[in-house]
């Protein structure tokens, strides 16, 4: 199988090519370098007939920037991918595209499964959601990988927090972190296994094990700090919640049946030894 890994500068795509490089796979990479300033006709002449994968790894996660930067994230997460899935078609070729929680609107009480229709909240939810449904209504052979909130996002919320007042942390939101060498492992094994002939198309989701409030992941992070740079947090609403559903919490047995790929639990990366 001779596969097309479109990436841009970021530690996401990094990883995702290093970890490629240590596999067997025939993998062409495309390093975009500007998305956003991207000419979509460019890309699809890049997409030729003779690849039978293009993977999609331009992707964003923190929907406050996106909704700082509309129209560059809409390059981004629907243009992009629409375009190649345009190509894809045209030269029966497959697609991986990434996806994530935020499609759903948080008011379910139990985990959502890979079935259940959207509903954003956010810009960077509907972007998402729209691109899922373009490949789901135009590209028969199509995968869409869900992930859930991502650890590295919060890390960076609570560590460089230096305001006076306390850090927002809301108890009534609950999800599951996933940090970006498991997003990459997960993406990988995919990889391998539709390269080996699996024709298990549709929509998978993929999160850390056991599920927690933003305001506890709050506070295990800054459990991380030396005491002198832990800042207050108190378990209260904020603004930038409205752009968080309540209830961010993926059902992953899909993945697992599937793939064989098991969760794994968000702790691990956040006490790693960075030395080790």
């Amino acid at each position: 199988m001779k596969i097309l890994v479109i990436y841009e500068p970021g530690t996401f795509g990094q990883s995702l090519l290093e970890r490629l490089n240590q596999t067997g796979l025939n993998i062409t990479p495309l390093l975009l370098s500007r998305p956003a300033e991207l000419a979509l006709d460019q890309l699809q002449s890049w997409l030729e007939p003779d690849f039978d994968l293009v993977v999609n790894a331009i992707t964003m996660d923190d929907p406050e920037l996106v909704e700082q930067q509309p129209e560059q994230s809409r390059v981004r997460l629907y243009d992009i991918p629409r375009a190649l899935a345009e190509r894809a078609a045209f030269h029966a070729v497959a697609m991986l595209q990434l996806s994530s929680c935020y499609v759903f609107d948080g008011r379910k009480q139990q985990p959502y499964i890979a079935s259940n229709p959207g509903n954003p909240l956010s810009m960077l939810g509907q972007y998402q959601w729209d691109t899922e449904q373009f490949l789901r209504g135009n590209l028969p052979r199509h995968l869409i990988l869900r992930t859930g909130w991502s650890l590295e996002r919060f890390v960076e919320k609570v560590t460089t927090y230096s305001g006076t007042d306390p850090l927002h942390m809301s108890g009534r939101h609950f999800g599951q972190p996933v940090d970006t060498v498991d997003r990459v492992r997960v993406v990988v094994a995919i990889m391998q296994q539709l390269s080996c002939g699996a024709e298990a198309w549709g929509t998978y989701q993929y999160a850390g094990a056991d599920p927690v409030s933003l305001y506890k992941l709050g506070l295990e992070i800054a459990a991380t700090l030396p005491s002198a740079k832990q800042p207050r947090l108190i378990d209260e609403e904020a603004s930038w919640l409205r752009l968080e559903p309540t209830n961010a919490i993926l059902n992953c047995k899909k993945i697992r049946h599937t793939f064989g790929i098991q969760q794994r639990l968000w702790r691990d990366p956040l006490y790693a030894d960075p030395e080790a």
